[in-house]
């Protein structure tokens, strides 16, 4: 039975391939266009399989209002009105064709988050390979069934979602004809304790969906990331700056381009060191056989002498008889002369068959 999976921009996503990476450019282009094309050279260098945008206009996201319900109260944007934040946080549509065409250009994959319908439309003018929904959106489902009739991958991040919203968003997806779908399992924090992910939950959301799952992860390290990994994660998405003490609204909670690095190596060891159910002795393995222990003569012994506890040891190297056997000589008479410090033999002891 093949595992749940999709592919996008011809590289395949599933739990029995390496993790796929996205570092995710966001607000960190902090209102430069050059910023903006070094962040996804930096991710390309570093080792990630792909940068994502958001696609956004403040007045396509929010309402240009300082009432109290558009005003952050706490956290690292406080004080600041939704439009306000938006307005500073959007990448100009503009931006979006040279910054596709130069990722084209240096062999990363590029698309983005759309946060309405016109977005879509736009992106769709690109021909992107995928679409990610933020988690904010993950309850917006008729955005949901207008991305998936676009037929391409969607991933969906679930930050905020209960089990129900999760399970309305995915059958949104399908219901409207999205046929590669992947969930991330995400903690909407910035940044988030690595001790509220309950990585467990992913690990039930893949069960309960029959999906293929990754992970959002908002931590200030990769050990989360390496964790989930481990867990089965396929996908790992981070927040990527240039330098987290930047300024932008995105910035501190970023990775930076060796931590990015760091994290693609991360991942990909960990993916590696499952490998498969395998009681074999590996390559690495084979040449230190010899140090295990073995039977070892203490004694010099003669022809016909009885073999005495104190003539025989279990020690390392492993040249002589498995000490399973040590009882079983205990007792025995030598077949031939031997001398202390040489192994137990089978041509010295005269053994059952069976025992041996």
């Amino acid at each position: 039975m093949s595992l749940p999976s999709l592919s996008i921009g011809g590289r395949r996503i599933a739990a029995d391939e390496p993790p796929y990476i996205i570092a995710e450019i966001s607000a960190n282009h902090n209102g430069d266009i050059d910023r903006a094309f070094k962040l996804i050279e930096r991710a390309k260098k570093s080792g990630a399989d792909a940068v994502k945008l958001q696609t956004f206009r403040p007045d396509t996201i929010t309402l240009d209002s300082d009432s109290e319900d558009f005003v952050v109260e706490d956290g690292l944007w406080a004080g600041r009105t939704l439009y306000n934040l938006y307005e500073e946080a959007h990448m100009p549509w503009e931006w979006h064709k040279p910054l596709f065409e130069y990722a084209r250009e240096i062999g990363i994959t590029a698309f983005s988050s759309p946060f309405d319908f016109s977005a879509v439309d736009f992106l769709e003018s690109f021909d992107v390979p995928a679409y990610k929904i933020a988690s904010f959106e993950a309850v917006d489902t008729p955005l949901i069934e207008y991305v998936a009739a676009t037929g391409k991958p969607m991933i969906i991040s679930t930050g905020m979602a209960d089990a129900s919203e999760i399970g309305e968003a995915v059958e949104a997806a399908r219901s409207a004809g999205c046929r590669e779908l992947m969930l991330l399992h995400c903690i909407s924090g910035y940044p988030t304790p690595a001790s509220e992910y309950n990585l467990r939950t992913m690990i039930d959301m893949a069960n309960r969906f029959d999906i293929a799952v990754g992970l959002s992860d908002h931590t200030l390290d990769n050990s989360t990331a390496v964790a989930a990994t481990a867990l089965g994660a396929s996908l790992i998405e981070k927040h990527f700056t240039l330098d987290r003490s930047g300024g932008g609204p995105d910035d501190s909670f970023s990775l930076e381009p060796a931590d990015l690095a760091a994290l693609c190596q991360g991942t990909s060891a960990a993916w590696s060191a499952l490998g498969k159910v395998n009681y074999g002795r590996s390559s690495s393995e084979r040449g230190n056989m010899k140090f295990r222990r073995s039977l070892y003569f203490v004694s010099d012994l003669q022809a016909g002498d009885t073999i005495k506890p104190n003539d025989i040891r279990s020690v390392r190297p492993g040249n002589g008889l498995k000490p399973k056997l040590l009882s079983n000589i205990i007792g025995q008479p030598v077949l031939c002369s031997v001398v202390a410090n040489t192994p137990v033999l089978e041509k010295h002891i005269d053994l059952e068959p069976s025992k041996r």
